[in-house]
This record gives structure tokens, C-alpha cells and sequence, in this order.
């Protein structure tokens, strides 16, 4: 399979890609850039094209980022005490309402 050829994936993988693709180039990347950053995204979490023929047909694709939500975090906020949390919450309340302000204008 030469590079660049996309044969071997699926049509779940190119609407996957098709999809990232677009939301770069809504954040003014270049068409060309962005379809390589979304295939590159496509890999990452799939491991590749995975129809007949391709290596990596069959195998399960573990525990791709976009999978890991709410899996990793919490250890670090538990070992810090209530007042630094709360700082951080009212620090982040803040930057929120400033935000806001400014977008609304």
C-alpha cells in the first residue's frame, strides 16, 4: 500500500477524519494541514486502516484519548486541601465572568 493511500480504512475512519478536517479548517487551518492533522488523529486512536488486509485488522484499539474522560484526573485535586480548591474555583469563576465580558462586546 503506497502512502497516502486511504483504501484501508473504513467509512467510520473517513467521516471520523472528514469530521476533525472540518473543525481545523473552521479554526483557519489550511485545507491541506488539516486533513493531515486528522488523519494523524485517525491513527492515533485506531491504529490505522482496518479493513481485510491491513495489520492491524481485528485487533481491539485499547483506550484512545478521546476515551480516557474522567478516567485520569481527580488524584491531584484530592491531595490538595479545600481552600486551595476553592481558590482555584473562584480564580477560574473569574476568569470565566471576564471572558464573558470581553466576548460580549
Amino acid at each position: 500500500m503506497p502512502r497516502g493511500d486511504k483504501s484501508k480504512y473504513t467509512d467510520k475512519q473517513e467521516r471520523k477524519a472528514d469530521h476533525i478536517a472540518e473543525s481545523y479548517e473552521d479554526r483557519g487551518v489550511s485545507e491541506k494541514e488539516a486533513e493531515r492533522r486528522a488523519w494523524a488523529t485517525v491513527n492515533k486512536a485506531d491504529g490505522g486502516g482496518k479493513k481485510a488486509g491491513a495489520s492491524g485488522q481485528g485487533k481491539h484499539t485499547g483506550h484512545p484519548a478521546a476515551h480516557k474522560g474522567g478516567k485520569k484526573g481527580g488524584k491531584a485535586a484530592a491531595s490538595r486541601s479545600a481552600a486551595d480548591r476553592s481558590a482555584s474555583a473562584k480564580k477560574a469563576a473569574a476568569t470565566r465572568k471576564r471572558n464573558a465580558e470581553h466576548h460580549a462586546h
